[in-house]
Order: C-alpha cells, then structure tokens, then sequence
C-alpha cells in the first residue's frame, strides 16, 4: 500500500505545517498548492489518502472532490477535508459517503493523526 498522502492547500504555511507533520506519522506527504495539478497528480499516481482545502482557486475543494469521485471512478480513495467552514458537515451528511472525513483548521498533531489513522489504519 502506498505511504503517499496528497495535501492540497493553497496556504503556504499549512503546506509546510503538514509536510512536518505527516513526515512525523512516517507517511510521505505530497504537497500541492492547486487543484487542477492535484487533478492530474492523482490521475497519474493515486495516494493512500488525499487531505483537501475546500477553498482554493481556480477549482474549489468540492468541485476536485466530485471529479475524483465521479470523473476518476475513484470511490474509495479516502479524502479528508481540510477546512476552516462550520458549513462542511451539513454538505458531508448529504454526501453520505463513508470514505470521507473533515478536519476543522487549526488542526492538531492529534487530530491529524486520528484522522490518518481511522483510514489507513
């Protein structure tokens, strides 16, 4: 199984604070600061789990969600929503898909943990 997380975020300092921090739960983070590079990194080489920003540009978090899904096929490939909108969970309860989490920014090292671990184990 691959080691690999993709992290797409377009805020350099989460960026850097998650290469740390995934590096610490011995993955290896792959960083990405667009959605449309992260479309084509996925296409080519899926990660285990993907963490993803819901407010990017020029493709938001919901739009890369829904094509990786529908698009790609990619059903089971676990993504955890990486955002700071109390609005998430009311759109992920209509979703009704179990390969799908959300992490609320600021996260934590535990958080963050907790949250790798309960997909990938």
């Amino acid at each position: 199984m691959s080691r690999k997380i993709l992290v797409v975020e377009d805020d350099g300092p989460i960026l850097d604070l998650m290469d740390l921090m995934i590096r610490k739960l011995a993955y290896e983070p792959v960083l990405i600061a667009n959605g449309l590079e992260a479309l084509e990194r996925v296409k080519q080489e899926p990660p285990a789990l993907i963490l993803l920003d819901i407010m990017m540009q020029p493709i938001n978090g919901w739009e890369f969600l829904e094509k990786i899904r529908e698009d790609y096929g990619m059903r089971e490939l676990p993504v955890i929503l990486f955002t700071a909108s109390p609005l998430v969970g009311e759109k992920m309860e209509q979703l009704n898909d179990p390969n799908l989490g959300v992490l609320t920014k600021p996260v934590s090292f535990a958080e963050l943990k907790a949250g790798i671990e309960h997909y990938l184990g």
